[in-house]
């Protein structure tokens, strides 16, 4: 059984017990969140798909952690100006472990 849900703009297949990385969510570590944007569910013998969504359909996670990923270096050089700035990047995500698809 696994679903296709949508979150942060973006689209994940998940199955119950999966951990995946998604954009940040505001909330906190421990607490349950539901994810009612389904956009296709398959059983064993059964496939649907929503127009846009399922009508009944959605997913349970459990928050894991809030946390930051890998630090990303950008360099912007102008040659024989002179000129370069060096910042970084660090993208906040959430990490989420899917319990139960209901559907």
């Amino acid at each position: 059984m696994f679903a296709v849900i949508v979150t942060g703009g973006k689209q994940y297949k998940v199955n119950e017990g999966d951990v995946i990385f998604i954009e940040k969510l505001d909330v906190e570590a421990g607490e349950k969140v539901t994810f009612d944007k389904v956009l296709a569910l398959s059983t064993d013998d059964k496939f649907t798909a929503g127009a846009p969504y399922v009508e009944g359909a959605s997913v349970v996670a459990n928050v894991v952690k809030n946390g930051k990923g890998p630090k990303i270096h950008i360099l912007k050089y102008k040659s024989k100006k002179d000129s370069k700035k060096k910042i970084g990047h660090r993208q906040p995500y959430t990490k989420v472990q899917i319990e139960k698809i209901v559907g």
